[in-house]
């Protein structure tokens, strides 16, 4: 039997929206296979993974905290990700965000200034614009691949973070850690309660799921950005020029990015440490495609995503399972989801022998 691969016609709207509730279905299944293959019983797994985190004020303020930055990302990078912009080094602008606006804490000459947090959102944007602005030049100016150069930047992100935390950053109190010294109180974010860690950040979150809402779908030139990625030849005939949607997509997915690492140190950590983040910057690419790279789906494809960091902790301590099986789920979903994509806009078509 012989099988050809065809483009369907039209692809269906429903399936579109209802593909990322199947893969998620798909990936709850493959963990129940998963956890009995390692002699675990699935649903007490399973709870275990997704119900226990949440049982407590504590787990939900650690779960909208860790959804926070995820949902913030996601939505920069989906202003590239409609144009077919695709910036895979979010984590390393996350990174440089962080590194610059802890820099600013840790060196602004007043530590009691009240500009002290809006200097570190500005200085966390800019140095993720300006991380972004490297592979969009190359891009632009000649023709490299967005894909390599943003995730080679990551690498060289995560050097220099290194190196500041063993060198020249490294706080001398610190009994030798890699970690610089915690920034003063009027560099951090007051916790709304301080018998957990969620603070005013998530308002930072909120405002950036509006804006990118009103630039995607009540915007001209979001408008333009969906046409470029969804019809480049029409886009070009209507005169819309890429580079511009090449600047537009990185330099927001790098603010974005930039804005989550200045939120993380002033936030929930209050220093750089080699550890500043999870893998933000790369789930948040699954968070975008779960979310259809619109900006309310975005936030539920964070929450789910914000569970599965937090499960994974949670199973860790409870039933010491692997740390890596946070990237397990992250990954399986990732790859249910693609094939749900394939299936809505491909189908499988036999061919007989003779033909």
């Amino acid at each position: 039997m012989r099988l050809r691969i065809e483009q369907r016609p039209e692809p269906s709207a429903q399936m579109r929206i209802a593909a990322p509730v199947i893969a998620t279905a798909l990936t709850f299944l493959a963990g129940s296979v998963l956890f009995a293959a390692l002699g675990y019983d699935p649903l007490i797994t399973l709870h275990a993974f997704f119900v226990a985190p949440l049982n407590s004020i504590n787990g939900l303020s650690e779960w909208l905290l860790k959804a926070s930055p995820l949902i913030l990302i996601a939505c920069g990078l989906a202003v590239g990700f409609r144009a077919n912009i695709w910036n895979i080094g979010a984590e390393g602008q996350l990174i440089i965000g962080a590194i610059a606006a802890c820099g600013v804490g840790l060196f602004y000459p007043n530590p009691e200034s009240p500009l002290l947090l809006p200097l570190m959102f500005l200085a966390g944007a800019g140095a993720g614009m300006v991380w972004a602005a490297i592979p969009a030049f190359l891009r632009a100016r000649m023709n490299t691949n967005e894909i390599l150069v943003t995730l080679m930047l990551t690498y060289i992100a995560t050097l220099l973070l290194s190196f500041l935390v063993h060198g020249p950053w490294r706080d001398p109190a610190g009994f030798n850690y890699p970690q610089t010294a915690l920034l003063p109180p009027a560099a951090m974010f007051e916790p709304f309660d301080y018998a957990y860690r969620l603070n005013p950040s998530v308002f930072i979150t909120a405002v950036a799921v509006v804006l990118m809402w009103l630039f995607a779908d009540r915007s001209f030139l979001g408008y333009k950005m969906s046409v470029s990625g969804a019809a480049p030849l029409a886009a070009r005939y209507a005169g819309f020029r890429e580079t511009s949607a090449v600047w537009t997509g990185l330099l927001a997915g790098g603010a974005a990015a930039g804005i989550a690492g200045m939120a993380e140190v002033a936030g929930p950590l209050g220093q750089l440490s080699p550890q500043i983040s999870p893998g933000y910057g790369f789930a948040a690419i699954i968070v975008a495609f779960i979310g259809r790279l619109n900006a309310f789906g975005i936030v539920l494809g964070g929450l789910l995503m914000s569970l599965l960091f937090l499960g994974g902790e949670t199973v860790q301590m409870t039933l010491g399972l692997p740390a890596a099986l946070t990237r397990i789920f992250q990954g399986v979903l990732l790859f249910f989801l693609l094939a749900a994509d394939f299936f809505i806009y491909y189908r499988l078509r036999h061919i007989p022998e003779h033909a």
